[in-house]
């Protein structure tokens, strides 16, 4: 019995090994500029429905949340089935991968979030800024198995990041397009990015 779970266990280390060596495939770009869709989508029906976000601060961030949830449930069910398509046996090893590479950011990012609700409310200026800070470290995260100009995305978000929070010191205010702008542009340079690097193949099949 232990040879044979000493088995498993290198074979998972191989597999785990090889995920790591490969470049992921997973990420499409439909999914990825649907995304901006989904914040260009979440910023006009805050500014038409929401008159001050800065005086309704949880209907704003509760927004934005269920935006994050359905933007990350587009870009799972893309993953899988193209890591599926793209990866064969490899594709629960690659997942697991991507989702391990991002998922400290986005996990400080819902912690941030309850802390600065529950302790500072009166900081919650500082989330949009601080969440498009958090998602760049999550981009350069995933660069070692993206291609490596997916880090001009991660350098867009990082410099949006610190221009919202310097834009947002001026008035402590809240607003649906310092949040929903960059994820745009965010998002549509990374569609584009994830397009041409894997254009030729998809076009393959």
């Amino acid at each position: 019995m232990r040879d044979l779970d000493k088995a498993l266990a290198d074979i998972i280390a191989i597999r785990s090994q090889l995920a790591a060596g490969t470049a992921f495939a997973g990420h499409g770009p439909a999914a990825i500029a649907a995304t901006a869709a989904v914040a260009l989508t979440t910023s006009v029906l805050q500014y038409v429905w929401l008159a001050d976000p800065t005086r309704h601060p949880l209907a704003f961030l509760f927004g934005w949340a269920l935006a994050a949830l359905l933007a990350s449930a587009m870009i799972l069910t893309e993953m899988i089935a193209r890591s599926r398509r793209h990866h064969s046996g490899l594709a629960d090893a690659m997942i697991h991968q991507a989702v391990e590479q991002f998922l400290p950011s986005a996990v400080a990012g819902v912690l941030l979030a309850g802390v600065l609700w529950k302790f500072a409310p009166q900081s919650l200026w500082l989330l949009p800024g601080l969440w498009q800070v958090l998602v760049s470290l999550g981009v350069f995260a995933s660069v070692r198995s993206l291609p490596r100009t997916v880090a001009f995305a991660g350098a867009w978000y990082f410099i949006a990041g610190f221009t919202v929070l310097l834009i947002a010191s001026q008035s402590h205010a809240l607003s649906p397009w310092t949040m929903g702008l960059p994820f745009v542009i965010g998002q549509s340079l990374m569609a584009a990015i994830l397009h041409f690097a894997s254009g030729e193949s998809d076009a393959e099949e």
